[in-house]
Order: structure tokens, then sequence, then C-alpha cells
């Protein structure tokens, strides 16, 4: 019996996703000109992370967990949470997430809900992420400066939102910010596990292709 594609809400192994390779891809379009010049389009508004969690592994037992792990993934079938280690926090990697790191809007006296944002850059080129996995008990929010108790909002896990209590609607003209670590979802962009015991044990890394996915 053939089974549906869902998001398994467990984390990769920390440890192995630690030592992971990978980052932010581009899809852009260039065409050369016959003047010498360059058209370019960005064909996606957003990047897409790919990782090889290969470069993680330390141990047989490392080599096994992973093993384990896609087994009970299906493979690539379901997505699941992977910690990037170059970019996990709302601020930079070595800094104490704070309330007041990201920008997520104004209020207007209306406004329930904000999407959990990360912006890179500044001005009007600056890129602006959607976080939809924040780590769970990481959360810190703050609206007009003033940093918010946990019971003042929730975040919905199905829209990537922060939902404000409708008695704790924030006031028109008060910024609402936030900080927290987050994952990303990703699922196993392989449908077979290439080990080797002999390759491995003379340091040959095998090859664990993830690629991020909208969950």
């Amino acid at each position: 019996m053939s089974e549906l594609a869902s998001f398994h809400d467990v984390l990769f192994p920390l440890h192995v996703s630690f030592g992971a390779t990978g980052g932010p891809q581009r899809r852009n379009e260039i065409v050369a000109l016959t003047s010498g010049r360059e058209k370019r389009n960005a064909r996606f508004a957003h990047s897409r992370r790919h990782y090889d969690a290969g470069t993680g592994l330390r141990s047989l037992d490392d080599l096994h967990e992973v093993l384990s792990f896609f087994e009970a993934r299906r493979g690539s079938l379901h997505a699941f949470r992977f910690r990037d280690p170059f970019d996990m926090k709302s601020c930079a990697p070595q800094a104490q997430v704070t309330a007041f790191d990201q920008v997520l809007g104004t209020g207007d006296g209306v406004r329930q809900r904000f999407a959990l944002i990360k912006t890179y850059g500044d001005g009007a080129d600056a890129y602006r992420r959607l976080i939809e996995k924040p780590v769970p008990g990481t959360m810190q929010l703050a609206v007009g400066g003033i940093e918010n108790p946990i019971e003042n909002f929730s975040f919905d896990a199905e829209t990537g939102e922060i939902v404000f209590a409708p008695d704790k609607v924030p006031t028109t003209g008060q910024v609402v910010t936030a900080g927290y670590e987050f994952d990303v979802p990703v699922r196993f962009d392989t449908e077979q596990l290439s080990l080797s015991l002999r390759a491995f044990k003379a340091g040959q890394i095998p090859s664990i292709p993830l690629i991020e996915v909208q969950p």
C-alpha cells in the first residue's frame, strides 16, 4: 500500500548536521547580448537550500543513525527538520537571540497575525525569508520595544505566523519584533544511500544530499 508524502516533525541527527556542507541556491537566467552586455532575470523569488550531510559523519554509529533515519522517512518521501550549521538564528551565529532581532511588521489595531521572517541585507534590496520551523521554546517577542510574555501570543505551524491573543493585538504604529532559533524543512534528495564499509574506513565520505522543501 502506498503512502502520501508528509512532514515528520523530527530533527535530523544534530551532531551530523553540524558537520554538513551546503547553503542557499539561486536560479537566474543570464543571456549574453550582441552588444557584450548581459540580461539577467531571477527565475524564482526565493532561494532554495541544498546540503550534503555526508561530510558530518564521524563514526560507524553516525552512519547507522543516518541509515535508520533514512528508512524511517521512507527515503525522500517524508520531509523533516534540519539544523543549518551556518544559519539557524534570528541573529548572528555567535550572538544571543533577543526579542528585537527581526522586524515582523507594524500594528494597526486590527492585525492579529504576523509572518515570522528573517531579513538579509538592508533597504530596498533586502531579502525577507519566511521562517516556518522555529525551534520550540526559543521564540521571544516584543511590541513597541517591550518584551511580551509567551501567553500573549502563539505560533501557527500551518501558516508560519505569530498569532496575538485577541486582547493583545498591537495598536497602530507599534513595531512587532521577534527573535528565535529555527530549523529548515528538508527531505533526502536521493532514492538510495550508497554506503561502503571499506570506503568509509578508508576515509571516503558518502554523499547524503538534502534539499529544502515547502512543508
